[in-house]
C-alpha cells in the first residue's frame, strides 16, 4: 500500500532528472547550431569559402573557394595553383579549388584537419568551429606552436563572379580527386533470352 503512494511522487522526479541529463550530454555529431556548412567571407575579405559536408558518410567537412576579390593573375588570366606540390594540380584555377581537406569531428565538437594555401603550396593544421550564428572560427597552426585564429562571417548574397553551382557541376567548385563524391555504378540491365 505504501508503495502505491510513493510512485506518484517519485516518477516526476525521475523524469526531471532524465530530462536534465539528456540536455547536458552533447550529441556525437555537431548540433545544427554548430553546423559549419554555408558560404563564409574570410576575415581579410579576399575570398568566400563554401563549407559543406563530405566523405563517404558525409561525416567530414570540406571547403572550396567560390569567390575571390582578385581571381586574375598579373597578366589578366585566371590565377592558377602554380605552387601546388602535386604537378597535376598546377594548371587548375585557384577559384573553385578545394582548400579545406576533409576535417573530422573530434570529441571536443570541433573539426580538425588540414587547409591548403594556394599562395605557397603548403598545408596547415586547422581547427574549425562555431560559437555563434554570425561567425565561423578557424584556428591554424604551423608546427603546432605558431597559431592564429580568424573569424569568417556568413554570406547570403551572391557576389559578381561567385561560383553558385553544386560541387562538381560546371558552375561550381571542384573537389580534389580523393574527396569527389563517388556515384556507384548502376548494374547492367539484364535482358531475357528469347526462347
Amino acid at each position: 500500500m505504501r508503495m502505491k503512494k510513493f510512485y506518484p511522487m517519485i516518477l516526476p522526479m525521475i523524469l526531471r532528472l532524465a530530462l536534465t541529463a539528456s540536455m547536458t550530454i552533447r550529441p556525437a555529431i555537431a548540433a545544427p547550431s554548430d553546423e559549419p556548412s554555408g558560404t563564409w567571407l574570410t576575415e581579410d575579405g579576399r575570398a568566400r569559402v563554401r563549407v559543406e559536408r563530405c566523405g563517404a558518410k558525409l561525416e567530414q567537412v570540406c571547403g572550396y573557394i567560390v569567390w575571390m576579390k582578385d581571381p586574375m593573375d598579373a597578366k589578366g588570366r585566371a590565377a592558377l595553383d602554380v605552387q601546388n606540390p602535386d604537378a597535376a594540380k598546377r594548371s587548375r584555377p585557384v577559384l573553385g579549388h578545394q582548400l579545406i581537406l576533409g576535417l573530422s569531428l573530434s570529441p571536443d565538437q570541433r573539426f580538425h584537419g588540414q587547409i591548403y594555401n594556394a599562395e605557397n603550396g603548403k598545408s596547415y593544421e586547422i581547427t574549425l568551429w562555431r560559437e555563434a550564428a554570425d561567425g565561423l572560427q578557424i584556428r591554424g597552426c604551423m608546427m603546432s606552436i605558431l597559431c592564429a585564429t580568424q573569424t569568417w562571417t556568413p554570406t547570403t548574397d551572391v557576389a559578381p563572379g561567385q561560383l553558385v553551382g553544386l560541387t562538381g557541376d560546371g558552375n561550381g567548385p571542384r573537389a580534389d580527386r580523393e574527396w569527389a563524391q563517388i556515384i556507384p555504378a548502376k548494374p547492367p540491365k539484364t535482358t531475357r533470352a528469347a526462347r
